[in-house]
């Protein structure tokens, strides 16, 4: 990759902050190439991370099978298939490997030519085409898709534009599974391509062939392998659609990679960008919008909708986004329960905070009280107030996400967890009665990121749901998870802690 990787932790004097709050858009690594090429790059095996990898870019028209093409060589169903053209809108990202090579794969937008002027739609192909003509440019490979079908007026116009790119290019006629097709598929050949192959992406026909030729006279040699360790943080961006989440993005990685249009529900695909701050490489990840299910007319945006759920399995905090003029929505709480489920550290952002009429602090804890008294069982999650579109309160939100993040891989020594859970019972001892009697033993963290605790008691049933809670309250006091979901799980078990022969660490 070319682009270098913005690095918000140090200053930027040719970018302002906008009013009077320091922006997080600031700043970069003195070597910008250098930054670039050491970015990270995720993909599909968890415990691999890949430095300085080959930028592979799949361009074509819509609806030539390019997201089909892509979820095979990715082993994955990340970019949304769907018969209707022009489904992919921004370019899907990962990291796979290709004959045995890691690589950086991406998923571009159709090139579409015909276009009605006075469509809505219009103004988002031509963002679409805008975005696919700009990874050409920066592509080390770029892979032509074509549709063995028909050769149409979008066909000849992309092969024009790549006239310049000729010597980094290859090109491929999909649809051609079982020898189908190929006699039309020829007629590529009058436009000159020095390496043109005939595949199936849905089929698998000659994929390997095809893989071969992709990674053929690429430079690995500057490809490093990193730890786990070096996994950057992820944090994904939830919300209703047209609040502001790609603004955010696009402002976080000093990029466009996400369109931004006042079109609701532009961004179908999880979009990812990556940056610094801090010192620490972050991953964003821009989903789609999120709507009632009575609103969600189209197939497209129903993949779109679970595709953006989906992050939450991948994700370290969330950024639930919220416009800050229209408030909660019951789609916001839905999102909110989901993210608390699954452990995730979890930001309510009030997003154009610039557009409201007062802009006091008064009026901030107003709303901050307003939507902590609709998640009364959240009080301890942050609301930060920000202008994406400014980039104002950004910064903010970056020290609040690293601050969640500490938290959750925060591991407490089962001696210390124990010690303080014999003040906690002594201070305010269990309920005990013929009906309620039972005694907790000992307990044990058993993750972090989510943070788990088990707790280990003789009659495990009869622990009431409000000492639990107290318990909750009193690891979240105490031990440093005051931001963050604490998940206890009951076990059954008439032993102390001190006379097990292996205790649990």
């Amino acid at each position: 990759m070319k682009k270098r990787k913005p690095d918000f932790s140090k200053p930027k004097p040719q970018r302002p902050a906008a009013g009077t709050e320091e922006t997080a858009a600031q700043g970069s690594a003195p070597d910008a190439a250098e930054n670039e090429r050491k970015r990270p790059e995720r993909q599909f095996f968890p415990d691999k991370l890949y430095f300085n990898l080959p930028l592979i870019v799949i361009a074509g028209r819509p609806n030539v099978g390019k997201s089909t093409l892509f979820n095979a060589l990715t082993h994955t169903n990340r970019a949304i298939t769907d018969p209707t053209p022009g489904v992919t809108r921004d370019p899907v990202e990962a990291t796979c490997f290709i004959a045995g090579h890691p690589v950086h794969l991406m998923d571009t937008g159709g090139y579409k030519l015909t276009r009605d002027p006075t469509s809505r739609e219009s103004e988002m192909d031509d963002l679409v085409v805008e975005k696919t003509v700009e990874m050409i440019r920066k592509a080390d490979r770029i892979l032509l898709l074509l549709d063995a079908t028909e050769i149409t007026a979008e066909d000849e116009e992309l092969i024009l534009q790549m006239r310049p790119y000729w010597n980094k290019l290859i090109a491929a006629v999909n649809k051609t599974e079982g020898g189908k097709n190929e006699a039309l598929a020829c007629n590529y050949l009058q436009f000159g391509f020095k390496n043109l192959m005939f595949i199936s992406a849905r089929h698998g026909d000659n994929l390997p062939q095809l893989q071969e030729a992709m990674v053929q006279g690429l430079d690995f040699s500057r490809v490093t392998e990193g730890s786990e360790q070096d996994r950057p943080i992820r944090i994904a961006i939830l919300g209703k659609p047209n609040t502001g989440k790609s603004t955010l993005s696009n402002a976080l990685t000093h990029t466009e990679a996400s369109i931004v249009s006042d079109y609701a529900g532009t961004t179908r695909d999880v979009v990812e960008g990556s940056f610094r701050y801090n010192g620490r490489d972050i991953e964003i990840l821009d989903t789609a919008g999120i709507r009632r299910k009575s609103r969600v007319s189209e197939n497209v945006e129903y993949y779109s909708v679970n595709r953006a759920i989906k992050t939450l399995d991948e994700c370290d905090v969330v950024f639930i986004m919220m416009d800050a003029q229209e408030g909660l929505s019951e789609q916001d709480k839905k999102i909110t329960s989901l993210a608390y489920e699954r452990g995730r550290g979890i930001v309510f952002v009030l997003n154009k905070w610039d557009l409201m009429e007062d802009q006091s602090n008064k009026a901030l804890r107003k709303a901050q009280d307003y939507i902590r008294t609709m998640f009364g069982h959240m009080n301890w999650a942050p609301i930060v107030a920000i202008s994406a579109k400014n980039a104002d309160g950004i910064r903010n939100l970056m020290n609040t996400a690293l601050e969640l993040y500490a938290q959750l891989t925060h591991k407490v020594d089962t001696a210390a967890l124990n010690l303080a859970l014999n003040d906690w019972l002594a201070k305010y001892p269990p309920p005990a009665t013929k009906a309620i009697h039972f005694k907790i033993r000992y307990m044990t963290q058993t993750s972090t990121n989510p943070v788990n605790f088990l707790i280990f008691a003789t009659r495990p049933d009869n622990v009431p749901g409000s000492y639990v809670t107290y318990l909750k309250n009193r690891i979240r006091a105490d031990l440093g998870y005051d931001q963050i979901p604490v998940q206890i799980e009951m076990k059954a078990s008439r032993q102390k802690w001190q006379d097990r022969e292996k205790p649990e660490d």
